[in-house]
C-alpha cells in the first residue's frame, strides 16, 4: 500500500510553522525594539512566572537545548538581566533568577505583549482561541 503525503496546506507541521510565523512577527519586533530575542524574552518570561530555578528546567520550559540555553544565560547575564546563584543546598548547582532590570524589561514590554496576543485572540474569537491552546498543549503531554 502506498501512502500519500497530505497536501502541505493539510501537513501539521507546516500549519504550526505558518502559524507561529504569523503571531511571531508583531512579537519579534516588540523584542527589537527591547534588545531581546525570542529565546531570551522566554527564559526572562519562565524566570519570572515560576521563580528562580535550575539551568536544566529553564531549558525544559523554556523548549531550548541546554548548550543554547547556556549562551542565553550568559547573554542575559551581561544586560544584567538576571542574576545567577549557587544553590544552598548543592554548592555544585546554579539557581537563576530575573534580576531588577529584567522585571523592569518585561514591564517596560507587558502592554504591548498583552495588546498582541489580544490581537490574535479577537481574530481567532476566544472560544477557538482556548480550543488551540488546549489542543497544542494536549500535543505535548507525555502519554507515559
Amino acid at each position: 500500500m502506498v501512502y500519500k503525503l497530505p497536501s502541505t496546506a493539510r501537513s501539521l507541521p507546516i500549519a504550526l510553522l505558518r502559524a507561529r510565523e504569523r503571531v511571531m512577527g508583531p512579537i519579534r519586533a516588540m523584542l527589537a525594539d527591547a534588545g531581546v530575542t525570542e529565546q531570551q524574552w522566554r527564559v526572562l518570561r519562565i524566570l519570572q512566572e515560576n521563580g528562580p530555578m535550575e539551568p536544566t528546567r529553564i531549558a525544559e520550559l523554556a523548549c531550548l537545548l541546554l548548550p543554547s540555553l547556556t549562551r542565553i544565560l550568559q547573554k542575559l547575564e551581561e544586560k544584567e538581566l538576571i542574576h545567577r546563584a549557587r544553590d544552598a543546598g548543592d554548592r555544585r548547582k546554579q539557581v537563576i533568577s530575573v534580576s531588577p532590570d529584567g522585571e523592569a524589561l518585561i514591564l517596560a514590554n507587558l502592554d504591548t505583549s498583552i495588546a498582541l496576543i489580544q490581537r490574535v485572540r479577537d481574530r481567532m474569537g476566544a472560544d477557538r482561541y482556548e480550543a488551540l491552546l488546549d489542543l497544542l498543549n494536549d500535543l505535548d503531554r507525555d502519554d507515559k
